[in-house]
C-alpha cells in the first residue's frame, strides 16, 4: 500500500508540474507547418523517452518489492548468476532500435526543414534578410525597398525566406511558434523557411549568450493578412525616413533600441554575408557594458578605419625617419 501510495503521489507531482508550465510550451504550440514538424519530432521523442522511464521505473519497483527483506527472509541471499546470452542480447538490442526509432525520424524533419514547406513550393517566398547586432535585430526587405529594427511583419499563409547573417557577434534566431533556431554568423549566410498559418503576433528572441544585453533581445513577428501587409509595405514606403549609412554605423553599436522603421535598405551599401565586407565590430564600445573591452581583433574595423589609418601613417612616418 505505501508504494502504490509513493506512485500515485509522485504521478500527480509530475501532472501537477506538466500542467502549471503548459503556457510557456510554445513549440508544442505550433502555427504553421514547420514549427509543426518540430513539434512532431519533439512528441515522437517524448513518447519514447516515456517508454523508457515507465519500463526502468517499473521493474525497479518490481524488484525492490520482491526482493525486499521480509520476516523469515533476513539473511536470504539470491543464487549466483554466471550469465545469460539472452538477456544480454536483450540490452543491447533494445537501446540500438530505440536509437534507429529516434534518429530516423529526426534526420528526416531536419533535411525537410531545409527545404520550403508541403504545400507552398509553387508560391514565390518574400526573401527577408535579417542581421543581428548587439542587441538587436534588423529586418530588409530587398523587394519592397524597406527596412524594419527589432520587429518583423510578414503575410499569412505565405513562404517567408530569411536570410541569416550578422554584423558582428554570433546571434540565435528563433521564432518557437513558427520555426526552430538557426545561428546567424558575420560574413556568412544561413537560410531559415518559416510559414505563419493565420494572422497573429508571435515572440522572437535571440538564445545564443553574447554579453549581458542578449537577455533582451527579442523581436515581435507580426503576421498579417496579405492585403494588411500590402498596405504595411505602402504606408512605410511613403512615410518612413531614409536610412544614411553613419546612422546605420550608429544603429550597429552595442545598444538596446526600440522599434524604427525606414523605406530603404542598408543592402544599398554593404551586406553582412559577403566575405569581402566591411567590419563594424568595436570592442572599445563594450567597456560600458561589461567593464573591460573586448577582443581586438587582427582586421582592422569599420568604426576605427581613421584610426587604424593614422597609426598606419605613423609606421610609414617612423620607418622612413629610420631609414634616413
Amino acid at each position: 500500500m505505501r508504494i502504490k501510495r509513493l506512485l500515485a503521489l509522485l504521478i500527480a507531482g509530475a501532472g501537477t508540474a506538466l500542467l502549471s508550465g503548459c503556457e510557456s510550451l510554445v513549440v508544442l504550440n505550433p502555427q504553421g507547418p514547420v514549427a509543426r514538424s518540430i513539434a512532431d519530432l519533439i512528441n515522437w521523442s517524448m513518447v519514447w523517452m516515456l517508454l523508457v522511464v515507465v519500463v526502468v521505473i517499473s521493474l525497479f519497483v518490481f524488484i525492490v518489492w520482491k526482493y525486499r527483506e521480509r520476516p523469515g527472509n533476513e539473511n536470504y541471499e539470491p543464487p549466483e548468476e554466471h550469465g545469460s546470452l539472452a538477456l544480454e542480447i536483450t540490452w543491447v538490442v533494445i537501446p540500438i532500435l530505440i536509437v534507429i526509432a529516434l534518429t530516423i525520424p529526426t534526420v528526416k524533419a531536419l533535411y525537410k526543414l531545409e527545404d520550403v514547406p508541403a504545400g507552398y513550393e509553387d508560391q514565390a517566398p518574400l526573401v527577408i534578410h535579417v542581421t543581428s547586432a548587439d542587441w538587436k535585430w534588423i529586418f530588409s526587405y530587398p523587394e519592397q525597398g524597406i527596412e524594419t529594427v527589432n520587429y518583423v511583419n510578414i503575410p499569412a499563409g505565405r513562404t517567408v525566406d530569411f536570410r541569416l547573417t550578422s554584423a558582428g557577434t554570433m546571434q540565435s534566431f528563433w521564432v518557437p511558434a513558427l520555426a526552430g533556431q538557426k545561428y546567424a554568423m558575420a560574413k556568412m549566410e544561413n537560410q531559415l523557411y518559416m510559414v505563419a498559418d493565420n494572422p497573429g503576433s508571435y515572440l522572437g528572441r535571440n538564445t545564443n549568450f553574447n554579453g549581458k544585453g542578449y537577455a533582451d533581445m527579442e523581436f515581435e513577428v507580426l503576421s498579417q493578412s496579405p492585403k494588411d501587409f500590402d498596405q504595411w509595405v505602402s504606408e512605410v514606403k511613403a512615410t518612413a525616413p531614409k536610412l544614411s549609412e553613419p546612422e546605420y554605423e550608429k544603429l550597429l553599436e552595442p545598444t538596446h533600441l526600440g522599434r524604427q522603421t525606414y523605406s530603404n535598405t542598408h543592402l544599398e551599401w554593404v551586406d553582412h554575408a559577403d566575405p569581402n565586407s566591411k567590419s563594424y565590430t568595436n570592442p572599445e564600445m563594450y567597456r560600458l557594458d561589461h567593464g573591460y573591452p573586448g577582443k581586438t581583433f587582427t582586421e582592422p574595423d569599420q568604426y576605427n578605419a581613421p584610426n587604424s589609418e593614422s597609426q598606419d601613417n605613423t609606421k610609414k612616418d617612423g620607418g622612413e625617419k629610420h631609414g634616413h
